[in-house]
């Protein structure tokens, strides 16, 4: 990804979880906070009530691409949590990147 590192500290995550902003949609919730940095920071997880381990995996593969297509159209800056949530499963990448659009970039830059 170009202006996006990976979040891989648990630290981050919590951090995140309790003083970021978060949009919750019908998919996943994006938690956001600004990060004073160049670039964008971005993780995803899927629980296991998600389902199996082929359920959890496709839903990250979709959340990951749909961030991908828009990333040029992401503010630069920022932390970015995803969490997958029930809705997601049996979703197509471009029904996650319209939700995507139309919640969390316009969320962002308010």
């Amino acid at each position: 990804m170009l202006y996006t590192e990976k979040i891989k500290d648990n630290k981050l995550f919590l951090k995140l979880y309790r003083k970021g902003k978060y949009t919750a949609t019908e998919y996943f919730t994006a938690y956001y906070m600004p990060n004073k940095l160049p670039y964008n920071r971005f993780g995803i997880t899927a629980g296991k009530k998600l389902g199996s381990a082929v359920v959890r995996n496709r839903a990250k593969r979709i959340l990951r691409e749909a961030y991908r297509k828009n990333e040029l159209a992401m503010p630069i800056g920022f932390d970015i949590v995803f969490v997958a949530r029930a809705g997601i499963v049996g979703k197509k990448t471009d029904d996650v990147e319209k939700v995507l659009v139309s919640k969390v970039i316009k969320a962002m830059r308010k």
